[in-house]
C-alpha cells in the first residue's frame, strides 16, 4: 500500500481524536485539489485564535491493547496499515507544500510498547523540523508508558501535547481499558508534562487530555472534578469530551450512545473551571452526579444563587460579574473600564458593552436598582 492509500485509512480514523477545536467549513479551493487527502484535513482554531488547515492521522491503526469501546483494539477485524516515521514526514510536506495543509495533528494506537510508540512519534516530528525545516504548528500525542525523557523531547519538538486519560479514574478506566492503569501510565505522564515545565521556565507546549463520556458509566462530576484537579494541578490548556458512539465487534458494541447534549454541557462546564472562577463542587449537579441537559450550566447555578443576591454591576469585583450569565471575561472588563466613566444605570448600557440583557438582566443590580422585570428576557 503506497503511503496515499495508507492515509485513507489512518486520517479518517483520527476522527477519535479531538484535536484542537474544530470548525466545519467548506473546503477551499486548494483543499480540493487534494482531492481524496481533503478529507483527513480540518479547519481548526489553534490556541491563540489563529485558523489553520490541520492534518489529524494516526501512524499505525495496528493496536496490541483491548479497551472495550476502541475501533482499533486488538482482534477486532478491520484493514490496518501503518506509516514509517519517514514515509509520513514526507507525505505530509507534500500536503503542506501544496497547500492543503498547515500543520498536523499526530496520534497513534500502540504497537511494540508505549516508548517503542513514542519513539516513532517523536522520530515523525524531528524529520518535521530538522529534515525539512517545518516551522508550523505540530500536536503530539504522548502514548501511555512514556518515558519521561521521551515526553521531554516531545516537548520540544510540539506545539502541543496530550495525553489521553479517557476515564476520570482508576475504577472507570478499568471498564473502559482494562490492560491500563490510570495512574502510572497516563497520570503520570500529565504530572511529569506539569514538572519539566516548572524546572526550566521558557517557551513550552501547551497539554490537554480528552474523555470518552458515557462508556464507563461515570457521573458528571466524577469528570469534572478530575478536569478542576488537571486544570489547577497539571497546567492543562483544555479537557477534550468525547460522546460514547458504540463500535460493531467490540465489547461495548451494545452500550448505548451518549446524548451529545451531555457532551456540550461538560464542555461549558469545564470552561466555567478554567475561565470564571467556579469549583467542581459549586456547579449544578443533580442527585445523580450530573448536569442538567436543558439548561446552561451557569444559568443553572445563577438561578440557584444569584436570583435573591443579585450582583452589583457598578461595585462588583471581576470575579463576581464573570458569575453573571452574559458576562464573559472580556465583557467584565469593558464593565470595569466603563464604570471608571461613570455609573452604569439602565440595561441598554449593558448592550452597548456587548452584553446580553437578556441573559444578565435577572441576576444583576443597576445603580442599586433591578431591570425592570420584562418578560422578554426574564423567562418566567
Amino acid at each position: 500500500m503506497d503511503a496515499v492509500g495508507k492515509l485513507k485509512l489512518l486520517g479518517p480514523a483520527a476522527r477519535f481524536e479531538p484535536a484542537e477545536e474544530i470548525r466545519v467549513s467548506r473546503p477551499s479551493e486548494k483543499r480540493r485539489r487534494g482531492d481524496h487527502l481533503s478529507q483527513c484535513v480540518h479547519h481548526a482554531v489553534m490556541p491563540g485564535g489563529k485558523r489553520i488547515a490541520l492534518l489529524k492521522t494516526l501512524l499505525t491503526s495496528a493496536c496490541e491493547r483491548d479497551c472495550h469501546y476502541c475501533a482499533f483494539r486488538q482482534g477486532r477485524d478491520f484493514r490496518r496499515a501503518t506509516f514509517s516515521p519517514d514515509e509520513l514526514a514526507r507525505l505530509f510536506m507534500q500536503m503542506h507544500q501544496s497547500g492543503v495543509a498547515q500543520g498536523i495533528f499526530l496520534s497513534s494506537a500502540i504497537a511494540g510498547g508505549g516508548p517503542d510508540t513514542e519513539d516513532r512519534l517523536i522520530g515523525t516530528a524531528q524529520l518535521l523540523r530538522n529534515r525539512y525545516q517545518f516551522q508550523g504548528y505540530i500536536h503530539l500525542k504522548i502514548m501511555p508508558g512514556a518515558e519521561r525523557d521521551q515526553i521531554r523531547t516531545a516537548m520540544g519538538l510540539a506545539d502541543r501535547v496530550s495525553v489521553n486519560l479517557e476515564a476520570p479514574n482508576t475504577k472507570r478506566l478499568s471498564s473502559l481499558a482494562p490492560h491500563k492503569t490510570f495512574n502510572d501510565e497516563l497520570l503520570r505522564r500529565l504530572r511529569w508534562i506539569e514538572e519539566i515545565r516548572r524546572e526550566r521556565p521558557g517557551r513550552w507546549p501547551s497539554s490537554t487530555t480528552q474523555f470518552v463520556v458515557g462508556a464507563g458509566d461515570e457521573s458528571d462530576v466524577e469528570l469534572l472534578t478530575t478536569t478542576d484537579f488537571l486544570f489547577r494541578e497539571a497546567g492543562l490548556t483544555r479537557t477534550y469530551f468525547m460522546a460514547f458512539t458504540p463500535v460493531p465487534d467490540t465489547p461495548l458494541e451494545d452500550h448505548p450512545p451518549t446524548p451529545p447534549e451531555r457532551e456540550h454541557r461538560l464542555y461549558q462546564a469545564s470552561f466555567l473551571l478554567r475561565d470564571y472562577g467556579f469549583t467542581a463542587e459549586e456547579l449544578p449537579f443533580d442527585r445523580g452526579g450530573n448536569l442538567p441537559l436543558g439548561v446552561d450550566p451557569k444559568l443553572a447555578w445563577a438561578r440557584r444563587s444569584l436570583r435573591e443576591a443579585p450582583v452589583e454591576v457598578n461595585t462588583a469585583s471581576r470575579q463576581e460579574l464573570l458569575r453573571v450569565p452574559g458576562i464573559g471575561p472580556k465583557s467584565a472588563d469593558r464593565i470595569r473600564k466603563a464604570r471608571r466613566q461613570g455609573r452604569l444605570r439602565d440595561v441598554s448600557e449593558l448592550s452597548k458593552l456587548g452584553i446580553s440583557a437578556k441573559r444578565s438582566a435577572p441576576f444583576v443590580l443597576l445603580n442599586g436598582r433591578r431591570p425592570p422585570r420584562q418578560l422578554s428576557f426574564w423567562g418566567d
